[in-house]
């Protein structure tokens, strides 16, 4: 019997044309789809922030649509930081 897979965390900022079009629900939606725990928020700098907890696996297919976005986005640039997860979220959610 193989472990199961340990849960890591993802803080993803995002730059572009990212606020005002979408984004925080497109995440949402899929972040939720792949039952991930954290949240995604507008940062002041016109940036998005995403943080999720998860599987590598799932994290890495989230990370795929980060880097693409919603219609009417235009990602310039993810930076991502990896980490063990503290597994300190049990949902996920749009914040201020």
């Amino acid at each position: 019997m193989g472990e199961a897979p340990s849960p890591v965390a993802l803080t993803a900022i995002i730059t572009g044309r990212v606020q005002g079009v979408y984004y925080r629900v497109f995440v949402e939606r899929h972040a939720r789809a792949f039952k991930l725990c954290g949240y995604v928020r507008n940062r002041r700098d016109l940036s998005v922030e995403v943080y999720a907890e998860g599987t590598k696996e799932l994290l890495e297919k989230l990370l795929d649509y980060l880097r693409r976005g919603p219609p009417g986005a235009r990602v310039d640039n993810v930076e991502t930081k990896w980490e063990v997860s503290p597994g300190k979220y049990t949902g996920f959610e749009i914040v201020p």
